[in-house]
C-alpha cells in the first residue's frame, strides 16, 4: 500500500513550527538573519544535549536541509504531500543526475517529516519503521551513485546507516523550536500535547520553566 506522509496540525508544509530563525516579535521572518547559522547552532545544541556521534559533514548537511525546508523547491515539497512508496519507485526508474536528485530529495523529505511530525504520524497509524527504512534506502541509493567520487558518498552513507539517529536529532531541533515559539496559552497547550505524544525531556524542562508540571493524563492519554 502506498504510504503518503503529510505534516499535521503542528505546522504547515514546508516550514517548521515555533519561532522561526530571525523572526521579529510580530512573527515575520527577517530574511537578513543568518538562517543557516541559526540552524547550525540548533543542530549543534541538539547534538550536545543528545550525545549523538556524527561527523561535521553530516552536521553541515542537516543544517542546510533544515534551511532549505523553509522554502522547499517543488521536488523537495513533493515528499510532504505525495506517496513515499511511489516516489521511491520513480527514483528507481530514473537515470543519471535525476536518479540521484530523486533519491536525495526523498531521503531529505523523510528525515524532515519524521523529525518534525513523527509523533503525529505515529498517532495516525503510520508505521515509522517502514517510513524510516524508505528514507535510509533513499540515502543509500544516492550514495551508490557517488561511489566513484572519492569521499563524496560519505555523508549519504552516514545518513543511511544512522537514519534513526538523525531523525532523533532533527526531532530535538523541532522540540527546541516549538518550545521557543510557545508564547501564548494556546501554544503552551500545544507544547504540552507534543510532550505527551513524544515524552521529550527538552519539552518537559521547558514546561517546568513556564510553571507547568508535565504529568501524563492531565489532558487525557493519547
Amino acid at each position: 500500500m502506498p504510504v503518503r506522509v503529510t505534516s499535521s496540525s503542528d505546522s504547515s508544509s514546508g516550514s517548521s513550527s515555533g519561532a522561526a530563525p530571525g523572526a521579529s516579535p510580530g512573527g515575520k521572518l527577517d530574511l537578513s538573519a543568518d538562517i543557516r547559522g541559526f540552524f547550525r547552532a540548533e543542530v549543534e545544541s541538539a547534538l550536545s544535549e543528545g550525545g549523538f556521534q556524527v561527523t561535521d559533514q553530516a552536521v553541515d548537511y542537516v543544517s542546510a536541509l533544515l534551511t532549505d525546508y523553509l522554502r522547499p523547491d517543488p521536488r523537495t515539497e513533493a515528499t510532504l504531500r505525495e506517496s513515499l512508496t511511489l516516489l521511491f519507485g520513480a527514483a528507481l526508474e530514473s537515470t543519471g543526475p535525476e536518479r540521484f536528485d530523486r533519491f536525495r530529495c526523498l531521503g531529505d523529505g523523510v528525515l524532515y517529516v519524521s523529525g518534525f511530525f513523527g509523533d503525529n504520524l505515529k498517532r495516525r497509524g503510520v508505521k515509522l519503521d517502514y517510513v524510516g527504512a524508505l528514507g535510509a534506502r533513499a540515502y543509500d541509493g544516492a550514495a551508490e551513485l557517488l561511489n566513484r567520487r572519492a569521499g563524496a558518498s560519505g555523508v549519504f552513507r552516514e545518513l543511511a546507516s544512522k537514519f534513526t539517529t538523525f531523525v532523533e536529532l532533527v526531532s530535538n531541533v523541532a522540540n527546541s523550536l516549538h518550545a521557543r515559539g510557545a508564547q501564548s496559552d494556546e501554544s503552551l497547550l500545544r507544547l504540552y500535547e507534543r510532550w505527551m505524544r513524544g515524552g521529550s525531556q527538552r519539552l518537559a524542562d521547558e514546561l517546568l520553566q513556564r510553571g507547568v508540571m508535565p504529568v501524563r493524563g492531565s489532558f487525557g492519554d493519547n
